[in-house]
C-alpha cells in the first residue's frame, strides 16, 4: 500500500524499536545515555539519546536501504519531484561531491560559476576535473556575486560541448537566482546533465512566490539543504535525481563511498519529519514567513544610510528572481562594513547574523522567527544607524570582486604536486598550491593551479583590512603561500 505524505516511516520505526527498549549489546557505546556524562544526558534527553542508534536490522541501512529508510527516500522523493532521494548525513557538500565525481573523472570538464562553494571545489580536486569558470554578474553597489545568464550558459556550452556537467546554483547565498528552466533547456540541447547547488533553497520549492527549484525546472540533480531552511537538524541534507542523463546507481555508489558507516539516526528522521512538515504545512509556515520579511525589509529602508534591496534587484538576465527571506542590509553608507555591523549587533544586542562581508550583513528569515525578534531586529538597526550616522565615509566603498586568474594546471595537479613556500609579496606570478576564500560565502579568490596576480592579492589584504576571515592558507597570517615549486634548468 502506497504511503502517505502524512506518514513518517523512518522516524516511526525509531520510536517502534525505542518502545521495545531492547537490550543493547552494539555501538554507541553510550547506551541510550547510560554510560555517557550525566551533565551532557541530561542537556540532551532521554528520547534524543533512545534513537541515537546504527543500522541494525530492525533499523534498515542507509548504504543499502530496503526498509524504513527506502521508505522515508521514497516520500521525499514524492514531495520534491524527484525520480529518486538519496539521504545525506554529510551535510550537502557531501551530496555536491557526490554529484561532481558521478559525471566527472580525471581531466574531464566541468562547466561552473566563480562564487561556488569550498565543497565544489573539493570534488573537482577528488574527481580530477578540469574546471570551466563562468563569471556570475557582479552587482557592484551590493559588492555581491548573483546568478549566471543563459548567454554565458551558452558561450560555455558552444566552447566547450564536451563538457560532462553544468554545475548552477539556485539560489545563491544571497537568495538570488537566474533563469534556471532556461538554463537546464540549454544545458540539455547539448546533452549537458544539469547539477544544482540548493543548498539555500529547500524552502522554494514550496511556495509560488519563490524561485522555481531544480526539480520544477527539470536539472538532473540538485544537492538541497533540508538543515538550513527547512526544519531539520544541522548537517542532514538530501541528494534528488532525476533519470536519464545521470547513471542513479553510479550516484548512490559514489555517496555510499563519501557517507560514513556510523550514520546518524537522529539527523535522519529529522529528515523524514521536516519532509512531511514541509509537504503538510509549508505554503502556509512560509506564507507567514515571507509576510515578516517584507515587512521587515519595509522597515529597514525606512531607518537612515541603510538599504534592503528587493525586486529592484531583478534587472538582468543573472538576476531572473529572489528570495525575499534573505534580508541583505547594504551599512556601507554608515561608514561601516558588514562585519563592523555584525560586531556591534553581537555585542549590543545579542544578534547572530547569517553572515558578512564588506558591505552587507545578511539576515536569513525562516518559519522559526517570530514578530517580536523581527521588531528587536528594526530597534537594534535603528539604534546601529543612530550611532553611525554615516559621519565616516568607507574606505572600503570601491572594493570590487576580483577577475578570475588563470588556470595553468588542473586543481588536482596543482594539490598534488611539489610545492614550496615563498613570501605572499613574492608570488605574483606564481601556481598557487592552495585553496584562498573569503568565507563566509566561500568564494574563492584563488585555487590550486591558478597564477597569481597582484590584483587579487590586493583584494585579500582589502579584506584582511576589514577584519573578514580568508581561509585556506596553511599560514593563517597570510605573510606566505604555498606554490608549486619552479624546476631549475639543469646545465
Amino acid at each position: 500500500m502506497a504511503l502517505s505524505q502524512n506518514e513518517t516511516p523512518l522516524f516511526d520505526g525509531l520510536l517502534r524499536h525505542a518502545e521495545k527498549n531492547p537490550v543493547q549489546f552494539h555501538i554507541p557505546g553510550h547506551k541510550k545515555g547510560s554510560g555517557m556524562d550525566p551533565t551532557f544526558k541530561q542537556f540532551i534527553g532521554e528520547n534524543a539519546l533512545s534513537i541515537d542508534l546504527i543500522n541494525i536490522a530492525p533499523l534498515d541501512d542507509l548504504h543499502q536501504p530496503h526498509g524504513i529508510i527506502k521508505e522515508a527516500q521514497q516520500l521525499a522523493a514524492e514531495a520534491f519531484g524527484a525520480d529518486h532521494t538519496f539521504f545525506s548525513v554529510q551535510g550537502t557538500s557531501g551530496a555536491i561531491m557526490t554529484m561532481i565525481m558521478a559525471v566527472c573523472g580525471p581531466g574531464e570538464k566541468i562547466i561552473v560559476p566563480r562564487n561556488v562553494h569550498k565543497s565544489i571545489m573539493t570534488a573537482i580536486v577528488f574527481s580530477g576535473a578540469v574546471p570551466i569558470f563562468i563569471h556570475p554578474e557582479i552587482d557592484k553597489d551590493l559588492g555581491i556575486s548573483h546568478g549566471i545568464t543563459t548567454d554565458s550558459v551558452t558561450r560555455a556550452l558552444t566552447a566547450h560541448p564536451d563538457a560532462k556537467g553544468l554545475l548552477v546554483i539556485n539560489p545563491t547565498y544571497f537568495g538570488i537566482a537566474g533563469d534556471l528552466k532556461q538554463i537546464v533547456d540549454i544545458a540539455h540541447s547539448f546533452h549537458v546533465p544539469v547539477l544544482v547547488d540548493e543548498a539555500h533553497g529547500v524552502h522554494i520549492h514550496f511556495h509560488e512566490e519563490l524561485p522555481v527549484s531544480a526539480m520544477q525546472a527539470g536539472a538532473d540533480m540538485a544537492a538541497t539543504s533540508v538543515h538550513k531552511l527547512g526544519g531539520s537538524m544541522t548537517q542532514s541534507s538530501i541528494l534528488n535525481v532525476k533519470e536519464g542523463l545521470v547513471s542513479v546507481n553510479r550516484v548512490q555508489t559514489i555517496l555510499s563511498m563519501l557517507t560514513t558507516t556510523s550514520t546518524s539516526y537522529i539527523l535522519l528522521a529529522s529528515l523524514d519529519t521536516a519532509r512531511r512538515h514541509l509537504v503538510v504545512n509549508g505554503h502556509q509556515i512560509i506564507e507567514q514567513t515571507l509576510k515578516l520579511a517584507n515587512r521587515l525589509r519595509s522597515e529597514i529602508n525606512k531607518i537612515n544610510h541603510l538599504y534592503c534591496p528587493g525586486e529592484e534587484m531583478l534587472s538582468s538576465k543573472a538576476a531572473y528572481d529572489y528570495d525575499p527571506t534573505k534580508l541583505i542590509i547594504s551599512v556601507k553608507n554608515l561608514g561601516m562594513t558588514g562585519h563592523d555591523a555584525e560586531e556591534w549587533l553581537r555585542k549590543h544586542y545579542n544578534i547572530e547574523v547569517e553572515l558578512s562581508d564588506l558591505y552587507n550583513i545578511l539576515c536569513i528569515i525562516t518559519p522559526g522567527d517570530t514578530e517580536e525578534n523581527g521588531d528587536l531586529l528594526i530597534t537594534a538597526l535603528k539604534e546601529m544607524a543612530n550611532a553611525f550616522n554615516g559621519t565616516v565615509q568607507s574606505k572600503y566603498a570601491h572594493v570590487m570582486l576580483p577577475d578570475i586568474p588563470l588556470l595553468a594546471l588542473s586543481p588536482r595537479e596543482a594539490f598534488y604536486a611539489e610545492t614550496e613556500t615563498v613570501p605572499i609579496d613574492e608570488s605574483t606570478g606564481r601556481i598557487m598550491a592552495e585553496f584562498m576564500m573569503v568565507y563566509p560565502p566561500g568564494i574563492p579568490i584563488f585555487i590550486p593551479g591558478e597564477i597569481i596576480t597582484e590584483e587579487n592579492l590586493r583584494y585579500v589584504k582589502e579584506n584582511v583590512a576589514a577584519g573578514l576571515p580568508v581561509q585556506g592558507p596553511e599560514d593563517e597570517e597570510l605573510k606566505t603561500l604555498r606554490v608549486i615549486k619552479e624546476r631549475k634548468p639543469i646545465y
